[in-house]
């Protein structure tokens, strides 16, 4: 799939793609030799001021809300219209791909490019939205500022206690909004009412290897997977490895390592059912040297299914044998919750015109898809109704460098997203 030639044959999709690429490097990244793009961050304010320029050249006016996320907006037909609402993400994980989020918010610029191109408008604005944390991956909390557009900041964290959460670097969150001119009471503000939106649109990546194994360029999703995410903090007794008796440790590492083992056994266990997954993706090991027995262990772990009982019920397992495991190694275990997201079902009317559209651009039914990843379009599900296009990648990779598309691919999706905004339209009028 890699190597696909550039060519005028698909000058949106190359331009996008382009656009992407450019986006990967210094000084749109936080470091030289890869891509970190986190929330607040140097590389996403640069990002921010480019992609502002993009937009304005497609004809839309550009402004950022109090949860310092970027909008564009093209008018409609009369003005102050409600918007058919794009978007997805600006930021990236760390050493990640140079697609995954960004290439929603470059392709849905390059459809409003083509209307605007064509002097053409609809009843209703096309807006389009960079969410600015979507991954979580400067703070412990993911889609902060996703939830602030919907509007479900209070609901999900009456008490505003995210403010208080530290990077890596032990930066708040409130240090850093400082550092925008922001606040987090203030990132309430960037709420939209329901009267101000139609509909939310997200193209993304696959990230997944189904569209590529049937050659396929683009697919639509019916809906995304449920989530629970938890932090889980172990505390041991640090002591000297030479000197402290292997019956006598109380080792979180240990504890750790047994425990992530018995996590996979119980993923496996469901076979895949529901498209059940556990995952322990990060782990931090206290004190981190040679020569002592780590007397603490934070790690997270992350499950979905598409079926939230099913999610639930391997969940529940999991909690039980950290417990079990804890007290057998004389372990405490402080188990936080951090995420708990509802699978989310696209709308039946948005999918049947987005099938559609893919249908028509493509020459063959559309390949129906449930995304096992989370999305901006799962909160933004709790304002309006929602429906995602994805678009194929090399060998379903993501989150990673060699994350890849074809511009051809891109502009199919870009092709298929006009045809849907139209369809849209008709049924509208």
């Amino acid at each position: 799939m890699s190597g696909e030639p550039i060519t005028e044959q698909h000058p949106g999709g190359m331009r996008a793609v382009a656009r992407c690429d450019l986006l990967g490097e210094v000084p749109f990244s936080d470091e030289v030799d890869l891509l970190f793009r986190p929330w607040l961050g140097p590389g996403f304010h640069a990002t921010v001021e480019a992609v502002s320029g993009w937009m304005r050249a497609a004809g839309m006016t550009v402004r950022r809300d109090n949860a310092a996320n970027l909008i564009g907006r093209y008018e409609g037909l009369t003005p102050d219209a409600p918007a058919l609402l794009f978007g997805s993400h600006l930021d990236s994980v760390r050493d990640g791909g140079r697609y995954d989020g960004m290439l929603g918010v470059i392709a849905a610029i390059e459809v409003v490019a083509g209307f605007h191109e064509r002097d053409e408008r609809f009843p209703f604005a096309l807006e389009i939205v960079g969410f600015g944390d979507e991954e979580g991956s400067r703070f412990p909390v993911t889609m902060l500022t996703t939830r602030a557009v919907a509007g479900v900041l209070e609901e999900d964290d009456p008490d505003a206690a995210f403010a208080d959460l530290r990077d890596s670097e032990g930066v708040t969150i409130s240090h850093a909004l400082a550092t925008a001119g922001l606040t987090p009471l203030g990132m309430a503000a960037a709420r939209r009412s329901e009267s101000d939106l139609v509909a939310y649109v997200e193209a993304h990546i696959e990230q997944g290897p189904v569209l590529e194994a049937e050659g396929r360029a683009i697919g639509v999703v019916s809906g995304i997977a449920a989530q629970r995410r938890y932090e889980v903090k172990l505390h041991g007794t640090a002591g000297h490895a030479g000197t402290m008796a292997m019956g006598l440790r109380r080792d979180a590492l240990a504890a750790a390592a047994e425990i992530v083992l018995a996590i996979e056994k119980i993923a496996q266990s469901y076979d895949g059912k529901d498209g059940l997954v556990a995952t322990v993706g990060s782990m931090r090991v206290w004190p981190g040297v040679v020569n002592v027995v780590p007397g603490d262990v934070v790690f997270t772990i992350d499950a979905r299914a598409g079926s939230a009982a099913t999610r639930d019920a391997a969940v529940a397992s999991i909690l039980e044998l950290i417990e079990n495991i804890a007290a057998r190694r004389e372990i405490e275990a402080e188990i936080i919750p951090r995420e708990n997201l509802a699978g989310v079902p696209c709308d039946p009317e948005l999918l049947r015109l987005l099938e559609a559209a893919v249908s028509d651009v493509t020459g063959q039914p559309a390949r129906i898809l449930v995304s096992g990843a989370g999305h901006d379009a799962m909160i933004m599900a709790r304002l309006v109704p929602m429906v995602m296009l994805f678009i194929r990648c090399e060998q379903g990779i993501s989150h990673n460098p060699a994350e890849a598309v074809l511009s051809g691919d891109v502009d199919v999706a870009i092709q298929a997203l006009t045809d849907f905004v139209r369809r849209f339209a008709a049924v509208r009028d």
